[in-house]
């Protein structure tokens, strides 16, 4: 280590000796800075961007505490804001301070999920939270789960663990089956996979928006016939645009019936799963061999938060372990990098444990429920003379005009998210079978029912 390296170590890095007080100095004007922020939401809107926001790289040598401060002022400055009670654009409500809390710990300890001797507490922490989760939608002992970066690769370990379960890890005529209405990142995952469009069946859905079990029956002679093996029927519960849950009961009866496994997209709608909220077609998902579960996309967890829960841990360890030889391991204990995709991982778990710890049960249901009852409002006051409404049982409205033909759904949409977008209005604009929709997300806690009017009152105008 160089003299001036030495010199500088503390400024650097946290001390093993002495008191932080640098340290406890910075973290306290960078929270500050960061609460101001929060605190201004409403003066300055969901989204401000300034054209000249600069992203500048490293000099030779390091910058001043007041050139970095500065910079990172400009960043949250031209950053979206999910605390603006206008902020219904996507799933991505207000961070729980808890989580924020838990997400500052994380890094501070920068253990590696990797393995159990860099993470002692926290893989015992992720092993416990995740069959806590897997026990209260109803899987049995043997269950548990693995947290992800994301709904993506959570569904792409399901996929893969499907695919090796089946003994098809390498057979080209292996196919998916899913919703014509399913995220999007399942064409992503099946390039991954090394398969094509072909391996990738849609199923087609019905006005509500849910999987059609007639095609789906149909779909699946039909790769019988052609010789096609299916590997994993993949039900969506919240889609997208509408958040529609698929028929669960009847799609796992199928899976039953022609031992074919059942993975449930709960990215959206999954974590409803947990608490005792009267959901419409949510039962049964305990039948499920694999479910994804994001609870960064309503109650608050800062991300990336996301679970795969499965019905038999064994399924993971048989895809994906390697026996780690470069790692010391524990009698009994599992690594956790040999259970997913990922090897290093942080310890996002801890945000997910604090902020659950926060709310209780009692307040994830108060969270769930209100973002329930936002819908409801909005559905109840919009013009439904005016409006075409489409919406599932979870808390995303997609709508358009009546009688508003395709290439006018284009201009008018685009009309009216920039004029909300003046308004302080945050909304989005899916395109969906062709035509392009505004949709508006219930998610957000800080929302209450006189900004719902006021939103309703411009798309009233």
């Amino acid at each position: 280590m160089t003299e001036d390296l030495i010199n500088k170590k503390d400024i650097y890095f946290p001390s093993s000796l002495g008191t932080n007080d640098n340290f406890i100095t910075l973290l306290n004007r960078a929270t500050q800075i960061l609460c101001d922020w929060f605190s201004n939401a409403e003066k300055y809107g969901p989204l401000t961007f300034d054209e000249n926001f600069k992203c500048l790289m490293p000099d030779e040598y390091g910058n001043s505490t007041e050139d970095l401060f500065s910079e990172i002022q400009s960043l949250l400055n031209n950053s979206f804001n999910p605390v603006h009670p206008g902020s219904l654009a996507h799933l991505d409500p207000p961070p729980l301070i808890f989580s924020i809390l838990g997400d500052l710990i994380a890094a501070g300890l920068n253990n590696n999920l990797l393995a159990y001797e860099l993470s002692p507490s926290v893989t015992l922490l992720e092993e416990s939270l995740c069959k806590w989760f897997a026990k209260k939608i109803g899987f049995n002992d043997s269950s548990g789960g693995i947290a992800a970066s994301g709904g993506t690769l959570s569904n792409l370990n399901a996929l893969i663990a499907a695919r090796h379960n089946a003994g098809l890890g390498s057979d080209p005529n292996s196919v998916l089956l899913v919703s014509e209405d399913a995220h999007s990142s399942f064409i992503k995952c099946t390039r991954i996979m090394g398969l094509d469009d072909s391996n990738l069946v849609k199923i087609k859905t019905d006005n509500k928006g849910c999987m059609d079990i007639d095609n789906l029956k149909n779909s699946i002679d039909q790769c019988s016939i052609n010789n096609k093996k299916i590997f994993v029927i993949v039900a969506t519960l919240g889609t997208t645009v509408r958040g529609a849950i698929d028929p669960i009961k009847d799609i796992s009866d199928i899976c039953k019936e022609r031992n074919i496994w059942l993975h449930i997209d709960g990215s959206i709608g999954g974590i409803f799963g947990v608490t005792s909220i009267p959901i419409e077609g949510l039962n049964n998902i305990n039948q499920a061999n694999s479910i994804t579960i994001n609870p960064q996309k309503i109650i608050g967890i800062t991300k990336t938060s996301s679970l795969l829960l499965v019905s038999n841990m064994r399924t993971l360890e048989n895809t994906f372990s390697t026996g780690l030889p470069y790692i010391s391991s524990k009698e009994n204990i599992i690594n956790r990098g040999e259970l997913g995709i990922q090897g290093s991982r942080p310890a996002e778990v801890i945000k997910l444990w604090l902020g659950l710890r926060s709310l209780g049960l009692k307040g994830l249901d108060d969270i769930l429920n209100s973002s329930i009852n936002r819908k409801d409002f909005f559905i109840k006051n919009i013009n439904k003379n005016k409006f075409e409404i489409y919406s599932g049982p979870l808390h995303i409205i997609s709508f358009l005009p009546k009688g508003l033909n395709t290439k006018d759904t284009d201009f008018w949409t685009q009309t009216k998210v920039n004029e909300l977008m003046k308004n302080n209005f945050m909304i989005s604009r899916p395109k969906f079978k062709g035509k392009y929709y505004l949709r508006v997300v219930m998610g957000n806690y800080n929302t209450n029912e006189s900004h719902i009017e006021e939103l309703l009152k411009i798309l009233h105008a």
